[in-house]
């Protein structure tokens, strides 16, 4: 049986990774632990696994005293000396002891730290795949919703959206496929915990990223994203080359690729605008739809002054002023809309 267990610790370190003498440290704890449960014994008792051979040896260490006191931790001069002429007071003797009984408990125990150690291994794997992935976006299945949790299955694991990263309004059924945000990736007593979520501008972008090829090899980048996940987004975006129309890029032919991020958001109107290093343009590009007649920055007060037509007021401002406070998140300014004839 002992040549069993260095066998399959040796075929772990090979098809595993998980190092021999990782194992053979946890596996004598793990002895340890079980020979005291059995045998009762004293604290000065350790157990040696050999690398060599396999064996399983059970070490007592004791104290060399001129007067024994306690035979379990002491031994005298007079015997140490029948084993060996050499010791003196003080030095300490290890003798292996007799394990009666511990075969069967010392391979039932192997098993199980064999097992633990590929459930930790097994778990440091994912954890380090989806900490590299923090950032990014996964695609999953709905398995289930408790309490008001949504849990994806991500394949060797399952990623949770607490309900502060849920859409509002968005229908979360066991079984439908959806992309989210990995936001954050913990280390529990558990295994990796995967928090995800559908409301963060991150997730906007990377759809960005995976649906304009422009984005992905850099020709088009992305400035600024504001977003009223569920609702309505506005992304801001310039072209690296003069000739590149980054609207176009990323709208797609006949609003293709654009439409497949919205679809993706569960209908989310978003808006494409042109980024510009001129604040009043950008300002008046964040206004979109509406047409802008001038804008005026007060840098001091971080406030741009917009006139629009008076037909363009509401379009301007939008429904429960959503056009003008997502302009406002996307440019940094507080925007000020005012009509031409209230600005005379």
């Amino acid at each position: 049986m002992n040549g069993e267990i260095l066998v399959a610790l040796n075929q772990l370190e090979r098809e595993r990774g998980i190092s021999v003498d990782d194992l053979i440290e946890a596996l004598e704890v793990a002895l340890l632990s079980a020979y005291r449960k059995h045998a009762g014994a004293a604290d000065n008792v350790r157990v040696q696994f050999e690398r060599q051979s396999g064996a399983i040896r059970v070490l007592s260490r004791r104290e060399i005293v001129e007067a024994v006191s306690d035979p379990k931790t002491q031994i005298s001069l007079a015997e140490a000396l029948e084993k060996d002429p050499g010791y003196k007071v003080g030095d300490f003797i290890e003798e292996e002891l007799a394990a009666k009984g511990f075969g069967r408990i010392a391979a039932q125990t192997a098993k199980q730290v064999v097992m633990q150690k590929l459930r930790e291994k097994e778990r440091g794997m994912i954890y380090e795949e989806f900490a590299e992935r923090e950032g990014d976006v996964v695609t999953g299945q709905i398995v289930r919703v408790e309490r008001g949790v949504v849990i994806v299955d991500l394949g060797r694991v399952e990623g949770f959206i607490l309900p502060q990263e849920q859409v509002r309004g968005e229908k979360y059924n066991e079984r439908d496929r959806l992309k989210a945000y990995v936001l954050e990736v913990r280390k529990t007593p558990k295994g990796p915990q995967i928090l995800l979520s559908r409301t963060h501008p991150g997730l906007l972008k990377r759809l960005f990223e995976l649906e304009v090829p422009e984005i992905r090899d850099g020709v088009v980048e992305i400035r600024g994203i504001a977003r009223e996940a569920g609702m309505r987004s506005k992304v801001a975006v310039k072209a690296a080359l003069p000739e590149v129309d980054p609207l176009g890029a990323c709208v797609g032919p006949r609003g293709a690729r654009v439409q497949a991020i919205s679809q993706e958001l569960k209908g989310e109107r978003i808006d494409v605008i042109e980024w510009s290093d001129d604040p009043r343009v950008f300002v008046a590009n964040a206004l979109n739809p509406a047409k802008v007649l001038g804008v005026d920055i007060s840098p001091d007060e971080r406030i741009a002054r917009v006139t629009v037509a008076d037909h363009q007021l509401s379009l301007a401002i939008g429904r429960d002023g959503q056009n003008a406070r997502l302009a406002a998140k996307l440019t940094g300014l507080k925007v000020d809309i005012k009509s031409d004839r209230e600005s005379r």
